[in-house]
Formats: C-alpha cells, sequence, structure tokens
C-alpha cells in the first residue's frame, strides 16, 4: 500500500534531517581527529592550527596560530599558578632553605620567593601552589590543574623522565610556562627545554651590578606599566644559544655596566642586543621569559632596591598573560 503524499513528505524531510546530523556529526569527528576543533570539559575549543616546525620540531615563535586551544582551561572557575623551585645544583638565596616534600610545605622567612608569589597571588586574584617534590609534577592531569608553570631559579637536572613527559603534554595542551632567572641554568642536555625557553640557554654572567633596562615593547601585558627605562641590579645573564623568533620585551644598555659584561667564562655579552624578557608560543603553550630575578629585594616594597616595582610589575604581567588572564604575547 503507498503511503499517504503527506507521509511521503514527512519521511523525506526526516531523512534529510538525519543526513545531515550524521553529516555534521561526521565534519565534528574529522575535525577533532585533525585537531581542527577540540572539545574538552564541556568546552569547545579550536584546536591546533600549527603542529610542526623544523626548528625543535614544534611550531614556535610569535604567531598565534602555535597555540593550541584544546579547551583543557575554564577561565570561569579562576586561574592558578604552580610554582616550582626544586634545585638539583646551585640555589639562589632568595629561594631560601629547600622545600620538605609535598605540596605547599611550611616556608620560613628565608624563602622569599615562594612568600613573594603567594602575596603577588592573594593580591591580584590567582591562587599560587609550590613545590619542590618533583613527583607532583608527574603527570600531566595534576599539571592541567594550573594556567601556568612556574620555573623560578630551578638548576640543572630538576626533572626526572615522568615530570619531562608532563611537562611536555602540558605545553602540547595548552599550558602556560613562565621561566624566570636560573630556569636558564636548568635541564641543559634537554633540547625541547631549550626550545620552550626560546631558543636559550644560560652560559655565564658578569658582575652582579646596576644596569639600565630598556623596555623595548611596552604594548605586552608585561611590559605596558613600565618606563621605557628603568634601573636594576642583576647578574646580567650572558645566553648560548641566544633567543631567536620570539618578542623581545625588555633589554640591558650594556654600556650601563660600570663593570662590564665579560662573563666569567669569558662570554664578550650581547652587544646592543642584550635581552632579559621576551616572550613566544611553543609546541602548542604560552612560554613568558625573564632571566633577571637574582635577588631577595627583587621584592621589596620600601623603595629599598632600585627597580623592585618594575621588576615585579613584569613578572606580574608575564604570569598573567602566560595563563591566559590578559593578552599574551601581543
Amino acid at each position: 500500500m503507498t503511503p499517504p503524499a503527506r507521509n511521503r513528505r514527512r519521511v523525506r524531510t526526516l531523512t534529510a534531517t538525519l543526513a545531515g546530523a550524521a553529516g555534521t556529526l561526521g565534519i565534528t569527528v574529522a575535525l577533532v581527529a585533525t585537531g581542527t576543533l577540540s572539545v574538552a570539559q564541556g568546552r569547545v575549543g579550536e584546536g591546533a592550527k600549527q603542529l610542526g616546525d623544523p626548528d625543535y620540531g614544534v611550531c614556535r615563535g610569535t604567531d598565534a596560530r602555535c597555540y593550541h586551544d584544546w579547551g583543557n582551561f575554564d577561565a570561569s572557575k579562576g586561574y592558578k599558578v604552580l610554582l616550582y623551585t626544586h634545585t638539583a645544583g646551585p640555589r639562589h638565596a632568595n629561594l631560601g632553605p629547600a622545600l620538605a616534600p609535598g605540596m605547599n610545605p611550611p616556608l620560613t622567612d628565608g624563602n622569599v620567593v615562594q612568600k613573594a608569589l603567594l602575596k603577588m597571588g592573594a593580591e591580584n586574584d590567582f591562587q599560587v601552589d609550590y613545590t619542590e617534590d618533583v613527583s607532583q609534577l608527574a603527570s600531566p592531569a595534576n599539571l592541567f590543574k594550573y594556567s601556568a608553570v612556574i620555573f623560578y631559579s630551578t638548576s640543572r637536572d630538576t626533572l626526572d623522565d615522568a615530570a619531562q613527559t608532563s611537562l611536555r603534554q602540558y605545553v602540547r595542551g595548552g599550558g602556560g610556562f613562565v621561566g624566570v632567572h636560573n630556569a636558564f641554568g636548568t635541564e641543559y642536555n634537554w633540547p625541547w627545554y631549550e626550545g620552550l625557553l626560546g631558543n636559550a640557554n644560560f652560559y655565564d654572567h658578569g658582575p652582579n651590578q646596576p644596569g639600565t633596562v630598556r623596555t623595548v615593547d611596552r604594548k605586552d601585558a608585561s611590559t605596558k606599566e613600565l618606563p621605557s627605562s628603568w634601573s636594576f641590579s642583576d647578574e646580567w645573564y650572558n645566553l648560548v644559544p641566544a633567543p631567536t623568533k620570539v618578542r623581545v620585551l625588555a633589554k640591558v644598555d650594556e654600556s650601563s655596566l660600570a663593570k662590564g659584561v665579560t662573563g666569567n667564562y669569558n662570554h664578550p655579552g650581547h652587544g646592543d642586543n642584550h635581552p632579559v624578557a621576551w616572550c613566544q608560543y611553543y609546541d602548542g603553550g604560552r612560554a613568558w621569559l625573564t632571566t633577571l630575578g637574582h635577588d631577595a629585594k627583587d621584592f621589596s616594597t620600601d623603595g629599598s632596591f632600585p627597580g623592585a616595582p618594575e621588576f615585579q610589575k613584569l613578572l606580574l604581567g608575564g604570569i598573567e598573560s602566560a595563563m591566559g588572564k590578559a593578552p599574551f604575547c601581543k
């Protein structure tokens, strides 16, 4: 028996609707599979737009298409960072005594960096957890609780294999990384980490001395509140290699270094292009870097240490941009 015309029309409409839905689902699955679209934690992200590059085998530089938006971070839940200060070699005095295992162990007055970052977070609406326990970095799932991971004056082989893998998966998933001061003296024999630093590594430094920092890019979230030049004291790291394909944010004027810039292993300095802060996209994530941050007085608030307010603004802006709370590397 032939169905009435109106029923045949309903069947055709239903068939077309189902076919359209199946097509849309197929396209969505294909986009997710290729990294063009991402669905995670109930959120739809833009996925990955650039996956590879001959330099360190990853997409890196100032092109935002290197960022992977897998939907792993939900700003509506607030912002949280992990501060990692484990040292497997020289330990800067501003880190204070080595911390006990676990997350957020007790601090002493000597743990200046940890206390300063806790205070910075409390005053600027983001939470800070801190640790020197490498096991706390062993799982990507644990790292994805944080909008950014901060390495502050870590040293030498501070990560084991599990933590290395975890950090790389975290960055590939759109995580933020902030490297401060001796983060450049860390994981020397891991090329991926060198790339994360912007194709840069610590080689040596000259005398700890006052100098003039030139803010060369005042549009970035980390530099927009800084003057065009400001005084600061540091060790003024010399780098081999020196950063490339990054947005340089600040440099030191080597002519302002009265004691010279030649390092203890005879690096001659970088001349007119001696960077001290920069940013880049790297392997899907965001990386904000500075070689500054040697002295405990960098976090003073009483005006006794020239440049301390500027350094704190620089660091705060870098952290906020790396975790997506402010525009990144603009």
